[in-house]
């Protein structure tokens, strides 16, 4: 048996709202101590599949993607492998353990948040766990709803920094107790909730912040649709 301290909820400059290059997210997880970190970057594998491809990264890479299903977001840890975004969150969650994945739902109460827990509580009992310590909240309310949900279904528990910047690597951590330092092995101890799990507060100006600019930017994009073309 090994114990892995690993961080499972990270976004790279591969995310649109990511800040920091894989390289750098790699960096600041050894600087922290991590053993192993999960890069789950919005409906892309690419971050993942960057940080596979550096040699000798000095740290276990657990391959993964934020997907964006019908009723909010759900974690697939153990691929570099696509899902399309948009499906129920029900489906995408047999689709990828059907894959021999692990689908995790991150933030599930967060309102605003792409929230599955408040959208479809069936498919929060089917994922293989529930983030319940997401570093990225106000006043912690989510994460103890959540975990209320996952103690009163047996299912095991994780945290997640959610980090868009390096700054907050590391910010959810997990000892997770696996017979082995390899991605499958960690993987079945969190289906096995061989796992402690904690976190610390992102302050709140940063993660307001990026919401703000993430609204100007879609407002921008949505504009820019609008326009009506000139004629030549």
């Amino acid at each position: 048996m090994v114990l892995i301290t690993c961080d499972l909820h990270i976004h790279s400059s591969a995310s649109a709202d990511g800040k920091c290059p894989v390289a750098e997210v790699i960096a600041k997880a050894k600087e922290r101590g991590l053993d192993a970190i999960s890069i789950t970057d919005h409906d892309t594998t690419e971050g993942a599949k960057q940080a596979l491809a550096i040699k000798n990264p000095g740290i276990l890479i657990i391959p993964g993607i934020e997907v964006s299903t019908k009723q909010g977001h759900v974690l697939v840890l153990g691929t570099t492998e696509m899902f399309e975004p948009g499906k129920d969150a029900l489906e995408t969650i047999r689709e990828a353990k059907a894959q021999g994945c692990l689908t995790i739902i991150p933030h599930p109460y967060h309102r605003w948040r792409h929230a599955v827990g408040l959208h479809s509580p069936k498919a929060l009992r089917e994922a293989d766990a529930i983030e319940v310590f997401n570093s990225r909240y106000y006043l912690g309310l989510a994460n103890i709803r959540a975990a209320k949900f996952a103690k009163k279904y047996h299912i095991p528990m994780t945290a997640g920094s959610d980090a868009h910047t390096c700054q907050f690597v590391g910010y959810g951590i997990n000892i997770i107790d696996a017979e082995e330092r390899t991605v499958p092995s960690i993987l079945e101890a969190i289906r096995n909730g061989k796992l402690e799990s904690r976190c610390k507060k992102t302050p709140i100006r940063t993660y307001t912040s990026q919401s703000f600019h993430n609204v100007v930017r879609k407002a921008r994009r949505q504009t820019s649709r609008l326009k009506p073309r000139r004629m030549r």
